[in-house]
Parts: structure tokens; sequence; C-alpha cells
């Protein structure tokens, strides 16, 4: 790890890369994807039990964003948008049922354009949501590994009363058997070899998606009886608009724009079933698991001829509610549903002076979606046009400037969310609105809207809400 570390710090003195760079002088990029991660990794500090080593390790050699948002809390149009530059409100990806090329037949995906810029193109695992993952376009391979069916071998106490299936427990499978294990082996396999061109190389992780089911000791890690559950408020609800109300009780579907109802909400079936305390502790183990799989990789890339020429970026596509607004799963405009870790560790960064910018924190709010002009002014190729998102190397060179972009959240037709560095505005296509003072409030338990001494902070937020959205 210390070489690791010493080669990261000698390429951000001497070794950054000039705009435009010709192909042999660019970097490589490691592009890790983790599916369902909300904020609760060990150096963000967001839960006590979080146990995450390699993530907390690739946040020490360079900068985490510790206000990361989706553009929207669901996974197709959370990664359609940052792999396209297209916010969802312009691409009319609302849910998971659209399709890239049937929406946005003339897209140039990150891996497209970086494909057409002289790198080449892998991937495996989770990038692109469902059929979307192989788009031809933008891979020039991409690994399938086989399913493995996971059973939990907890299932009986597990089980909810509305699943015939255990959305949670222990398998017998070893890492290497896992879906992600495998996706993990040809990565390293990928990191291992020689490569005659600069490569992007996509590791997409499923975990801690549902089913939460790992090997048993990852549930050892984080024992039931020390499990802490998140800070809720009884009757949160009570100021929250009728549509919030709806999308905190029930799954919605902004594809066919419709609500399935879950028999009273996830949160009643699993206090029904004395499930809290067992299912936060699941999400846990599954979180642990994922990053011992980072590990694997990051692991790979200190050991490989690699190391000193390598851009990572880790990113979850959107966080996940486990009871905080009597709410599970993502589906929602609020801060828990849209934040989620990101992480940059970027040889062309520096500072004046030479300073190295490395295991530092920027907490300035930011978009999943300027990882795409991210990444292309990272790598010196030219600049893209009309992409929603901005580039965040300045940040990467001074965490701590002031960064006055409010961050836009969109889940279904005329729903958005306006983050800015202390405030979060909510408002619904039916008019709801909701606001909340993140300085003093940051668990959103007090809806402000209808304070008379906040009409003017209502005002410039409502401004920042997009004027077009397409159907």
């Amino acid at each position: 790890m210390r070489i690791f570390v010493t080669t990261i710090a000698l390429l951000f003195i001497f070794g950054f890369f000039p705009q435009h760079a010709s192909a042999n002088e660019r970097p490589n990029v490691l592009f890790i994807a983790v599916d369902d991660l909300r904020g609760w990794v060990g150096h963000l500090g967001n839960h006590p039990q979080a146990n995450t080593p390699n993530i907390d390790r690739l946040a020490e050699l360079g900068v985490s964003f510790t206000k990361a948002y989706c553009s929207a809390p669901l996974c197709n149009p959370s990664r359609i948008s940052l792999l396209t530059g297209i916010a969802p409100f312009r691409s009319g990806v609302y849910g998971n049922g659209e399709k890239l090329r049937e929406k946005l037949p003339n897209a140039i995906t990150l891996m497209q354009y970086f494909r057409e810029s002289g790198y080449v193109t892998r991937g495996s695992g989770k990038i692109f949501h469902g059929r979307d993952a192989y788009d031809d376009k933008s891979w020039d391979d991409y690994f399938v590994p086989t399913q493995t069916r996971l059973k939990a071998t907890t299932k009986k106490e597990n089980r909810l009363a509305t699943s015939a299936w255990s959305p949670w427990g222990k398998t017998d499978l070893s890492d290497e058997e896992m879906f992600d294990g495998k996706v993990v082996s040809w990565i390293v396999s990928e990191l291992e070899k020689k490569h005659d061109q600069p490569f992007f190389l996509a590791c997409g992780l499923t975990k801690p998606h549902l089913p939460w089911i790992v090997p048993q000791e990852y549930f050892e890690r984080h024992p039931l009886a020390g499990v802490t559950l998140p800070a809720t408020l009884k009757g949160d609800l009570a100021d929250v608009p009728a549509y919030g109300k709806k999308l905190a009780r029930q799954v919605f579907d902004p594809s066919a724009n419709r609500n399935f109802a879950a028999l009273g909400g996830d949160h009643a079936n699993v206090i029904a079933n004395g499930q809290w305390q067992v299912a936060v502790q699941a999400y846990l183990a599954t979180i642990s698991f994922a990053d011992a799989q980072i590990g694997r990789v990051l692991d790979a890339l200190q050991g490989s001829e690699h190391a000193d020429n390598t851009i990572v970026v880790l990113w979850g596509d959107h966080g996940w509610h486990l009871g905080e607004k009597e709410h599970w799963r993502k589906h929602a405009l609020w801060d828990v549903s849209t934040r989620t870790p990101l992480i940059l560790v970027a040889p062309k960064v520096m500072v004046a002076a030479g300073r190295v910018v490395r295991n530092r924190t920027c907490n300035q709010p930011v978009s999943l979606i300027d990882l795409y002009p991210t990444l292309v002014d990272l790598c010196g190729l030219p600049k893209r046009e009309k992409l929603d998102g901005r580039s965040l190397v300045p940040l990467l060179r001074n965490p701590d400037q002031q960064w006055n972009y409010p961050v836009v959240i969109t889940y279904g037709f005329k729903n958005h969310a306006i983050q800015t560095q202390r405030y979060r505005y909510i408002k619904y296509h039916d008019g709801g609105q909701e606001l909340y003072d993140h300085e003093t409030d940051p668990n959103e338990w007090t809806n402000l809207i209808g304070s008379i001494d906040y009409q003017d902070v209502i005002g410039g937020l409502e401004s920042a809400l997009p004027q077009t959205n397409r159907k």
C-alpha cells in the first residue's frame, strides 16, 4: 500500500496530464460502481458499525465528496444520466422501463466517447441497468458472469410476510462464487494484463442491492445485538405533503406512472415482523461484502504495472432508506434516497506550490452527472458540449473553494429536488412542497415550507427548477 500511495503522490506533483493529451500520455480509468450504496462507509462516519476499510483506503488517496447526489433515486435513470451526461428532465428517462437507445438514440455515452478517443473500453457487472448493460457502442468487451442463485441459510427467520423469498440472510457460498465475486475476478485478470492502449475498465458491483444475502463472515462483523438503527422521528410524515407520503408508503414506477402499493408499506411490514434490526445488520453486512470485493480490485491495481497511471473513481448510483420517514428502498426525493459516496483519485490533480490534494473531503454539493465532464477533463480529451454536468477538477484541486451550483434531482415527471450547501427543496408535480435546512435539521424532520422566514429562500431555490420537462 505504501508503494501505491507514493507513486500516486509523485504523479500528483510531477505527472499530471495536459489538456488534449496524446493517446500514449493519457491515464487509464478504473470505474467502480456500487449499487444502492448510501453513505454508510467508515470514513464518512454516518453509521457507527460501518466497516469499509477498502473504500476508506481509497478515500485516503484522493478526494471524497461528502455531499454527492444522484440525478434520480432509481437505478436506470441515475445510471443513464451519469453515463450520457443528459439529465432525466431532458432525456425523459424517469424509471427502470425506458431503454437508452430508444429514448436517446444519438447519445454518446461516456465509454463510447473514450472508445472513440483511442481507449479500449471493457466492463463487467452492473454499469448500465438491465439490458442496456451490453450497449454495443459503449464496449469493446463486456464480461457477463453466470448468475448465482442465492438462497439464505436463515430463510425462515428472515422472511417478510409479503414475500415468498428471503430478502436477507447468510449464504454458504464463497466470495468468488458470488456474482460480484466473479465480476471482480475478471476485473483483476484485466488489471494483471499488459495493455498497449489506455483503458477504461468498468467494475459494476450489484451489492448492496437486495437481496442482502452474503457469506456468513460479513454478518459476524456486525453482531446483531450491537446494531444501531438509523435516527427516526415518530410522526415524521405529519408535515409532508400528500404526494411525499405516497412515495414513502408505496413503490412508485415512473416508467408506467403508477404506484404499486406495498400492503401498507415496507416499513409497516418490517416492524410487524420484527425485522428492523435484522435488516440493518444485513445491509451493513452486504456493504462489507462489497467493500471486500473493492479491496480485491485495489490490491490488483496496486500490484500491477498500471498503478501509477490510473485514475480511480468509485460511486454509488443513489442512497437507500432503512426506516427514515417510515420509508424503505430508494424511490423518494429526500436526502437519504439521493446521497451516495463518491471518491476520485486522479493523478492529474494538484494545488498551488506542489501541495498534494490527498486524503481530503469536499463538502460542496455535487452531482453524479458531473462525472462525465470530469473524466473527460482529467484524461485530456476534447471537451464535449451540451453536457448537463460540469467538471469537478476545480474541486479536486481545491476542495474548500466555493461551488455555487445547485444539484437537481428528479424522480418522475415534474418531481424535483434542489440541493444546495444548506437547503433541500422539493416540489412535486401536484404542487406539494418541502423545505429542509440541513444546517439545523440534517435528518429532515421539520418541513419549513410554510414558514414566513424562509419565503425568500424558497423563491431562490424554486428558480433552479428545470423549466422544461420531457415526457
